[in-house]
């Protein structure tokens, strides 16, 4: 097999930032040019063959959005100055071209020539549904408007997606810290501490802590003393505040171009594409789901308080019957310690990353039927040294019709590197003019803990299942086998996309798979039955308040696109976090800054992730749960779910996996069946 060369080059890595933008101006010149012909082409003519709108749109897609990347990974200023540039020029075209009424008349006529000549009938299902999205897509963006109108929605659209660019930027280059001494820090795990950048201010030594996850959060689980739990808490809220009043022009923009539409709501109109297909709808989700959490939420919140007040005795210290944000992942660990005698700083030891990554690799291959050849050539072009490249192929590849995509994993952190874990799809797969393929490139960017000089990396159970989830993404991206880049891979309902990668965060709490991606990084042990046992028991410990949080987070996202007026958006986080999450906060901080999803893509759509999680435990109850590794299921998941991508509606996708209608049966028992059991 490591003969075999794979049919398409991956894409080279070491542009210059005036490169990035001569070449993005000359790919989306070039697609103009495509619609400019299309335009030009009399309505009786138009057809099917005569609109190549899609291929045009692929071609832009295959050189804009790797050069668009560069922004969230580069160590590079003037690059990521120029991928951001780069970027805005993109959207702004997209803005235009969406805004071109010769293309949608082009559009709407070939569907009607197509209607009335009978050759309707003779496209595939996918071709169909090409047209039909694209005219929707005119319809959506104000083309039935008058002119005047459309120039001012045009205007409007650039001005969001500039907002909406500048808060990512933000919250991809924070670099912000916060400083404690080791008294301070009393707590915290030592191989935490030694990893943080240390410096002498007077008499004292300080320890200088980023708003990184790795950094960060073991000050929220593990330090003793509440006011460092606090201060680190109110710091990482704080950290984006000048993006407050971005926001507050994206939701201002997102108010109006509503109402120019004919939507009563953003809300309405972003959900109309989605499953839930309204804003009330969602609305109800998630009302109903409180409804149903709540006294869960609170029973576990009272026994936490409990903790709270054993522990504040025990320390001497003040306890004035609150609850704070800042206590809640303390106390849940320690909760989980006490009634589990379960260490989280022991289960870290069980997944270094040096073995974790090849064997959650190694699962995914077994199953899905395919094989990861790492690229190790000492000239590899990747855009830094850390980046792992892979070729992707079919398990049993003998010649290049095997090959299925690339593979990048850039897994650590540094600075000025998109901060969380996430997968972007820079390459699609479809079928080209020519009828050879074109092939799919994916690239997880995740911020695992880098070694120490104590310890090797070590990856918490979080961290495992973070991972299992994103490589989800990655084979979405990867075995997708459409006809057209648009139903590429994760192109799916935004609220059906996280779906399949929730599915699959089930293995990482069934025993034989825990057992099958540990080892302990001094024995090579791997985890022992009881300490599986434990593991899977926490798993559904607080598991009302873990959802009441989610449910805040949807919420506020909702709330904000469902209002008709602007509000005091600091205010309406703070409250509406101590309603729902049942937990007080303290001064009242713009954490509305940090929640990038609302200008990535989620907007009136984090609901979606709660909602996506009904149909993921559906899967995995009805198809996976009785032999989670077997092959033959991984091929029915990757035919009927992965395979389709976006190209037919996703409930047929979940009817054909299933074998009937998707409900919300496993969902339901798996959080208030298997929280009765918690001990609580």
């Amino acid at each position: 097999m490591a003969s075999l060369i794979p049919p398409q080059a991956p894409p080279r890595w070491n542009h210059t930032p005036e490169e990035v933008l001569s070449i993005t101006k000359q790919a989306l010149a070039q697609n103009k040019a495509v619609s400019d012909r299309v335009a030009a082409i009399p309505e009786a003519e138009c057809n099917f063959d005569t609109l190549p709108l899609a291929n045009a749109e692929a071609e832009a897609l295959i050189i804009c959005e790797p050069l668009g990347f560069y922004q969230s990974v580069s160590t590079s200023q003037e690059l990521r100055d120029a991928s951001n540039a780069a970027e805005v020029l993109q959207r702004d075209f997209d803005v235009e071209e969406s805004m071109r009424l010769d293309i949608f008349k082009a559009k709407t006529a070939a569907e009607n020539n197509l209607r009335k000549s009978g050759e309707w009938e003779k496209l595939s299902d996918e071709q169909r549904r090409l047209v039909e999205k694209m005219v929707l897509d005119g319809k959506r963006a104000g083309l039935a408007l008058p002119e005047k109108e459309r120039e001012v929605l045009m205007k409007l659209k650039k001005d969001l997606s500039q907002a909406c660019l500048d808060f990512s930027k933000n919250f991809n280059e924070e670099d912000g810290t916060i400083s404690f001494t080791l008294e301070e820090l009393d707590g915290v795990p030592s191989d935490v501490i030694s990893g943080y950048d240390k410096r002498t201010e007077g008499s004292k030594e300080v320890y200088n802590v980023t708003f990184k996850t790795p950094d960060i959060f073991p000050i929220f689980k593990f330090a003793h003393n509440p006011a460092t739990r606090r201060s680190a808490q109110e710091g990482y809220e704080d950290r984006l505040k000048q993006n407050v009043p971005l926001l507050e022009k994206a939701l201002d923009i997102r108010r109006r171009i509503a109402a120019m539409l004919g939507y009563d709501t953003w809300a309405d109109y972003i959900t109309e594409v989605k499953m839930v297909k309204s804003g009330k709808n969602a609305e109800k989700f998630l009302d109903d789901l409180e409804a149903k959490l709540r006294p869960v939420g609170e029973k576990e919140r009272d026994i936490l308080l409990q903790l709270k007040k054993e522990d504040h005795e025990k320390r001497g210290l003040p306890f004035d019957g609150e609850f704070y944000i800042w206590d809640y992942r303390y106390y849940d660990r320690v909760y989980i310690e006490k009634t589990l005698n379960l260490d989280e700083s022991l289960v870290k030891e069980y997944f270094p990353v040096a073995v974790v990554v090849p064997a959650i690799l190694n699962i995914y291959q077994d199953l899905l039927g395919v094989k990861f050849i790492e690229i190790k050539d000492d000239n590899k072009d990747v855009w830094h040294p850390e980046v792992q490249q892979f070729a992707v192929w079919e398990k049993d590849a003998k010649d290049e019709s095997a090959f299925v995509g690339y593979c990048y994993l850039d897994l650590f952190p540094r600075v000025a590197k998109y901060s969380h874990a996430a997968v972007w799809g820079l390459l699609p797969g479809y079928e080209l003019p020519s009828g050879k393929r074109h092939y799919p490139l994916t690239a997880m960017v995740a911020n695992l803990a880098k070694p120490t000089p104590e310890l090797p990396a070590l990856m918490r159970h979080d961290d495992v299942t973070t991972f299992f989830h994103e490589m989800g993404h990655v084979f979405h991206g990867l075995l997708s086998r459409t006809r057209y880049a648009r139903f590429h891979g994760t192109s799916v309902a935004r609220d059906f996309v996280e779906a399949p990668s929730q599915m699959l965060e089930n293995w990482c709490w069934e025993p034989k798979v825990l057992e099958k991606m540990s080892s302990h990084y001094k024995t090579q042990e791997p985890l022992s039955p009881e300490l599986i046992d434990k593991m899977i028991r926490s798993r559904y410990v607080n598991v009302g308040l873990f959802y009441l949080r989610q449910l805040f987070f949807a919420k506020f996202d909702l709330k904000v696109h469902v209002d008709k007026k602007a509000a005091d958006y600091t205010k309406l986080w703070n409250d509406l976090r101590e309603s729902i999450s049942l937990v007080k906060g303290g001064k009242a901080k713009p954490g509305q800054g940090t929640f990038g999803h609302i200008v990535g893509g989620y907007d009136a759509g984090y609901y979606g992730y709660t909602y996506s999680l009904v149909f993921a435990a559906d899967m995995y109850a009805t198809v996976f749960k009785k032999d989670p590794l077997n092959p033959a299921l991984g091929k029915r998941y990757r035919d009927k779910i992965l395979l389709v991508g976006g190209s037919r509606d996703e409930t047929d996708s979940l009817e054909d996996f299933l074998g009937r209608s998707p409900n919300s049966d496993a969902f339901l028992e798996e959080i208030f069946g298997k929280v009765a059991n918690a001990s609580l």
